[in-house]
């Protein structure tokens, strides 16, 4: 099980950004945080792509689950009440993102480990 944020481990960080211009204040190799939900996504997400910089979404919904994995993002952050859900559909299409629950205690982290799910993220790994 991924575990992001966590103070006994030292993991990589998400750092949030809305614009490409933002991209010049995060660290070298970073793992950069969208919101599906943000405007012109698509456009950003394909210059992403081609400059080759690690990307994960947050989604909402199983289409947006969906797209974000064809997509080519690295994680997928979604809430408790998907995970399920996104979870089996990960699993059954064998996608190359892992599904990440936002979490905010230790004690979610068995309840979800017992569930399947890839993994889970603390707010201190959200910059």
């Amino acid at each position: 099980m991924i575990i992001l944020g966590h103070k006994f481990f030292e993991n990589e960080k998400l750092y949030t950004i809305s614009s490409f211009e933002q991209i010049k204040n995060t660290p070298t190799n970073s793992t950069l945080l969208l919101n599906f939900q943000e405007n012109d996504i698509l456009n950003f997400i394909k210059d992403l792509k081609e400059n080759s910089i690690s990307f994960a979404l947050e989604v909402q919904s199983i289409k947006e689950l969906i797209f974000a994995n064809n997509f080519g993002a690295k994680f997928i952050l979604l809430e408790e009440f998907l995970a399920v859900d996104a979870q089996k559909i990960a699993n059954e299409y064998l996608f190359d993102s892992k599904i990440l629950v936002k979490i905010n205690s230790e004690e979610e982290i068995e309840k979800l480990a017992r569930l399947g799910i890839d993994g889970v993220i603390f707010n201190e790994a959200i910059c």
